[in-house]
């Protein structure tokens, strides 16, 4: 084979990839393994040298995931005006899955929007605060709440307060996540 008939195949193949409707931007991207490199967006720390279940945001904009130390960070990310609003997907670790509390583990994500959460526990995130502990189980959610305390919510109802600390006055609060936009 000659690099140009390489090249046209490669062309050929990538334009029937853009015929198939099942790769469009409908679907989410899947979720990034969890390594070593995952910095934290927003303390800039190694998410593997922290305990609790942790969270990427995949966007349109970026090639790499947005990482996050805590998923209480992950939600908080949602919510904030001024971060990219081109989010793909949202993927929080399974609990359900982890091998334990200091190893979440590197590739048990579930999508955030099919997740449920302990919010109010007794257990602290990442970063020592409050964490809204996912599992995709409702089963698992419920045994981790008796043990540990704390309330079984959806993503669309962690209140915004929670997450972002702080008055409900600002409007977060209210924040509907039951319809963040996956593009």
């Amino acid at each position: 084979m000659t690099p140009r008939s390489v090249g046209a195949i490669i062309i050929a193949a990538l334009l029937l990839m853009g015929c198939n409707p099942d790769t469009g931007n409908t679907n989410m991207p899947p979720p990034f393994p969890l390594t070593r490199d995952a910095m934290g967006v927003f303390c800039g720390m190694n998410l593997t040298e922290h305990p609790g279940p942790k969270g990427q945001i995949i966007t349109a904009s970026r090639i790499d995931p947005f990482w996050f130390t805590s998923v209480r960070d992950t939600v908080a990310f949602t919510l904030m005006p001024d971060q990219p609003r081109d989010i793909r997907a949202i993927y929080v670790s399974d609990m359900a899955r982890a091998t334990s509390w200091e190893d979440p583990g590197a590739t048990n994500w579930i999508d955030a929007r099919k997740a449920f959460f302990v919010i109010e526990s007794r257990k602290q995130g990442g970063m020592g605060s409050a964490e809204a502990v996912p599992f995709s189980n409702r089963t698992a959610a419920d045994g981790f709440a008796a043990d540990n305390g704390g309330r079984v919510v959806t993503l669309a109802e962690i209140p915004g307060a929670y997450v972002l600390g702080g008055d409900t006055a600002s409007g977060a609060a209210e924040h509907d996540r039951s319809d963040v936009r996956l593009n």
